[in-house]
């Protein structure tokens, strides 16, 4: 396929090789002659313009970090005008449904994806990233040639704006599951075990999961936590609007959370 992409950085990167790897052909975005070459070195066509990567493209990747970037991506500028008809415009960044859903309003002859990813650069390098897809059975089925370059598993959950809400509970429980550490740590030290020891047994035991086995993985849990809060912090933020504008609450999470992603590490 005929691939654009926005956002070659620290997931962006791996994932214009894997998409090269498997036979894609790709049009990102460098803003410097340096980045340029980067992704030249990769075996991607670089450009200087987000618009030029709407170039008779099939799909266009949009993996930036924050959800204003998406709105400036896509709506502050002409990409949406230059897509050709019936590209799929996938969104990897993590943010607010009603953004994805104003630029599928503004975009009618496109189909649009919002595809947030659980995973790192590491989960990408072996093609198992997982990505949530909100859409049309129709965009989805679009979407999938591109997004199984590199992830798996690939899930539906549901319509557009359903991949970034099922994204946003998932890191708002994954903070939370940061705070129960951290007070496990906590409750080690004052029953005499050490840090390091308690992280090295409890991935094995019965209390073990992906939030105990990360932080063990980085042997301390403010050495984890200073490798993920940017993060999780942006995406907390989002979830904690999104349900105080829904007159919702977070409840028991909500505490957890403020153990996981200190006060001082928050917005």
């Amino acid at each position: 396929m005929r691939i654009g992409f926005v956002g070659a950085g620290r997931m962006g990167r791996p994932t214009i090789g894997r998409l090269v790897s498997a036979g894609h052909t790709v049009r990102a975005v460098g803003r410097s002659a340096e980045s340029r070459a980067a992704l030249a070195e990769i075996g991607a066509e670089p450009v200087a313009t987000v618009a030029e990567t709407a170039d008779a493209a099939e799909a266009v990747v949009v993996c930036v970090f924050t959800d204003d970037q998406v709105r400036e991506v896509c709506l502050g500028g002409s990409l949406l005008r230059e897509l050709p008809r019936a590209a799929v415009l996938i969104v990897h960044t993590t943010g607010s449904p009603a953004t994805v859903t104003e630029i599928a309003a503004a975009a009618p002859t496109v189909e649009v994806v919002d595809a947030p990813v659980s995973g790192g650069p590491h989960d990408i390098a072996t093609g198992e990233l997982t990505v949530f897809l909100g859409g049309t059975d129709e965009a989805v089925r679009r979407a999938r040639p591109v997004v199984a370059a590199y992830a798996d598993p690939v899930l539906h959950v549901g319509p557009l704006g359903a991949g970034q809400r099922v994204k946003l509970v998932n890191n708002a429980l994954f903070a939370a599951q940061i705070g129960l550490v951290a007070a496990a740590v906590r409750l080690g030290d004052q029953l005499g075990v050490d840090e390091a020891t308690l992280l090295a047994a409890l991935p094995h035991a019965s209390s073990g999961g992906r939030a105990v086995s990360s932080v063990a993985g980085k042997g301390a849990v403010e050495v984890f936590r200073a490798s993920v809060g940017e993060f999780l912090r942006k995406d907390v933020a989002v979830a904690r609007a999104l349900v105080a504008e829904l007159g919702g609450a977070l409840g028991i999470l909500d505490a957890a959370i403020d153990a996981g992603i200190p006060a001082t590490d928050r917005d």
